[in-house]
């Protein structure tokens, strides 16, 4: 069976171990988000799931401080098991695949970061399913044209209930705001008036500014053509 005639949840092959049938099946049939498998152990089967993942560091090469080498950083974390490892451009944007949880997934980022660099590197961690899926939930106004717009993602450790107190509770000029699932995300309608918005005059000020990591609307769009267009896992 081909992956184009495979439907969501059918299995595309199988095998014998021992006793037991381990196959493998396709959720997402021609998409390539995920990828999951029986596994058997001792007589017993779990299901295992292949994810893509996002990971965005936050504040790394800025002004030639915090320098991550993407490179080096993609052969620590192949080192750690994860595969099909790429980067987009030296902001901290990365993708690889794991069939871990996502619990063990952080804690090995953690391990990689901590390990490695002398300062701290909040980020955040997406499937390709989330990011998408909060790309597909924008409203429609964020299509329009705006002078900037700004991306802050939840990293590890943002107390997310504070970042979404400070803006149901903001009033804003030339602005317009909507919180989604793993960011918040921030249009400034006119550069001119840039230096008045809520967004330039108290985001640095709040306590969560340093556990967000922030993406331009480019740089987020250009992450999403590339989720969308990569081969399948």
């Amino acid at each position: 069976t081909t992956q184009s005639q495979r439907k969501p949840g059918e299995f595309s092959s199988g095998f014998l171990c021992g006793k037991k049938v381990c196959a493998v099946k396709w959720v997402g049939a021609g998409m390539g988000e995920r990828v999951s498998w029986r596994v058997c152990y001792n007589g017993a089967t779990r299901e295992v799931s292949r994810m893509r993942y996002v990971l965005l560091l936050r504040g790394v090469n800025v002004g030639g401080k915090n320098k991550v080498v993407m490179s080096e950083l993609k052969e620590l974390l192949r080192g750690e098991g994860f595969s099909d490892v790429d980067s987009y451009i030296n902001s901290g944007n990365l993708f690889f695949a794991s069939d871990e949880s996502v619990e063990k997934i952080v804690l090995k980022v953690e391990k990689v970061l901590e390990e490695n660099y002398e300062f701290s590197i909040p980020f955040a961690l997406l499937s390709k399913e989330d990011y998408l899926e909060e790309m597909a939930g924008l409203p429609k106004w964020w299509k329009d044209e705006f002078a900037r717009k700004d991306i802050l993602f939840f990293s590890r450790g943002t107390d997310v209930s504070e970042v979404i107190r400070f803006v149901e509770g903001s009033e804003f000029y030339n602005e317009r705001v909507y919180i989604g699932k793993d960011a918040v995300f921030w249009a400034k309608i006119d550069e001119a008036e840039y230096q008045k918005t809520t967004y330039h005059k108290k985001i640095l000020k709040q306590p969560f500014y340093k556990t967000i990591t922030i993406r331009n609307g480019k740089t987020f769009d250009k992450i999403a053509e590339i989720l969308q267009t990569e081969k399948p896992l």
